[in-house]
């Protein structure tokens, strides 16, 4: 498998890749590739030039967007539904749920805030929420399976936690115990969508509903997410759009049911959305194809830069306690610092971008970032962090 050569491939993001500034920003938001432009262009055409009668282009774009989905994760196409955030996709995915007979779900203490505000809301409601503690990591799955009972309505965690880039190990584990109880299983894989390679397989035979999104490493930019829905889902989302029956939009009301599309996943569909996102993700999807960047030979650069990061930060034992595993790491590296928000404000002036979430300091390369850059950011950060201990 031949090595992805950051150099060659930083002359296709002209746009994001200006000189002085250094982007770790790989687990957030990545460097779009030049051809995202046109065709976010192109969008703009076709509404000019057909109106109305765009959409037929819209949905080519979308049916690209599903495939480059299923071909990262081992499902099919038309299971597949879009939205422009997980959030929206998650919050049909509860309100299907029979929570007025099954009033319990089970998540980590470790979800991003998304879903981990949502959960606390209907926590309010009086939907009990159990919350495991990601620590330790290699007992998490037992303990999630554990906590699973027959009146568990849903197990909803990531499977790469999003403030440590740990791999959460085993999670077949609680996903067969979910089954075993009659819950519904929801992952959340945005943090290792595209650069950690995973199958739907991976995580048992039965039902799963896999949530991720192409803003980080897919690079397909803002309001492209996405949700795997098993095939034989009969769930009746609550949160429904009418996109979820677009079939039979013309046909006679009545006061029957609510009828849903065919298919798992046009039950989770939306209603209008705004269409140049997917313009953008299906140009970039293509890019990656042209330049073969496969998720594995995405993920051997990872490694190797993700690597230098730790091996710099383990050599600098007084400025940082190191939270992301050596071993089992997704995308990018933590390391807990004090002032982690006020060093990432300093590492600005210097033209080095990168994130923090608490204390936490969060350091993301991508595939377009030379080692030369990511030690050059490194020293940056060793320049401005405090000494501890």
């Amino acid at each position: 498998m031949k090595p992805i050569e950051p150099a060659a491939l930083a002359r296709h993001y002209t746009a994001f890749l200006h000189p002085g500034r250094i982007l770790l920003t790989g687990h957030s938001h990545q460097a779009w590739p030049d051809v995202a432009r046109p065709a976010m262009l192109r969008a703009y055409d076709d509404a000019a030039d057909w109106v109305d009668d765009k959409w037929g282009r819209v949905m080519a774009r979308a049916d690209r967007v599903r495939q480059a989905v299923a071909d990262r994760i081992g499902g099919r196409p038309e299971d597949v539904a879009l939205a422009a955030s997980t959030h929206e996709l998650v919050s049909r995915f509860l309100s299907a749920l029979p929570l007025t007979r099954r009033r319990h779900l089970v998540t980590t203490d470790g979800e991003f805030n998304s879903m981990d505000r949502q959960l606390r809301r209907l926590g309010e409601e009086g939907v009990e929420i159990t919350r495991v503690s990601v620590e330790p990591l290699a007992s998490l799955a037992g303990r999630l399976a554990a906590a699973i009972r027959p009146d568990t309505a849903a197990l909803m965690v990531s499977t790469v936690l999003y403030r440590t880039s740990a791999v959460v190990p085993g999670l077949a584990e609680a996903v067969a115990a979910a089954h075993r109880n009659g819950a519904e299983v929801l992952l959340d894989a945005y943090h290792a969508f595209n650069v950690v390679p995973f199958q739907l397989a991976d995580y048992g035979p039965g039902p799963v509903f896999l949530v991720a999104g192409g803003y980080k490493y897919a690079q397909w930019g803002e309001g492209v997410c996405f949700m795997h829905v098993p095939p034989d889902c009969a769930l009746r989302p609550v949160y429904t759009g009418w996109f979820a029956d677009y079939a039979h939009l013309d046909a006679a009301r009545d006061d029957g049911p609510v009828a849903y599309g065919a298919g798992g996943a046009a039950r989770f569909a939306g209603s209008t959305f705004e269409p140049a996102s997917l313009y953008r993700a299906a140009a970039v999807a293509d890019f990656f194809d042209q330049q073969q960047l496969t998720v594995a030979r995405l993920r051997v650069l990872s490694l190797h830069q993700t690597g230098r990061l730790l091996d710099r930060a383990a050599a600098a034992t007084r400025r940082f306690e190191v939270l992301t595993p050596r071993e089992n790491r997704g995308g990018f590296v933590a390391l807990r610092v004090p002032g982690a928000a006020e060093l990432v404000k300093a590492l600005r002036t210097r033209g080095v971008f990168a994130d923090s979430r608490g204390d936490i300091l969060r350091l993301g390369p991508a595939p377009y970032l030379p080692v030369e850059e990511v030690d050059a950011a490194f020293d940056q950060v060793l320049a401005l962090a405090p000494s501890v201990g």
